[in-house]
């Protein structure tokens, strides 16, 4: 079990877990998880069950766009395709 690290000591890594990612950006870890199976977010795994790792600055700003681009009413394929070429 991950023991749950303090979000002023979050905000200075450089990489984040998926329930970090999701508690910075206001969002549930299944939004983080769903947009990385999509390849939206991209992470890097490694550890004892290759647990998800997400750079906090780039996969923020990644998911900010992704969010705001869903509040103008995109779709998700209009989504992934801006985003994946």
């Amino acid at each position: 079990m991950q023991v749950k690290r303090d979000l002023e000591k979050v905000k200075q890594l450089e990489f984040i877990r998926q329930s970090e990612l999701a508690e910075l950006n206001g969002v549930r870890p299944s939004t983080i998880k769903f947009y990385s199976e999509l390849g939206l977010l991209p992470y890097t795994q490694h550890g004892e069950g290759l647990s998800k790792f997400y750079n906090r600055i780039e996969a923020s700003r990644r998911l900010q766009e992704i969010l705001k681009l869903k509040k103008q009413g995109k779709s998700i394929n209009e989504i992934i395709t801006k985003f994946i070429q």
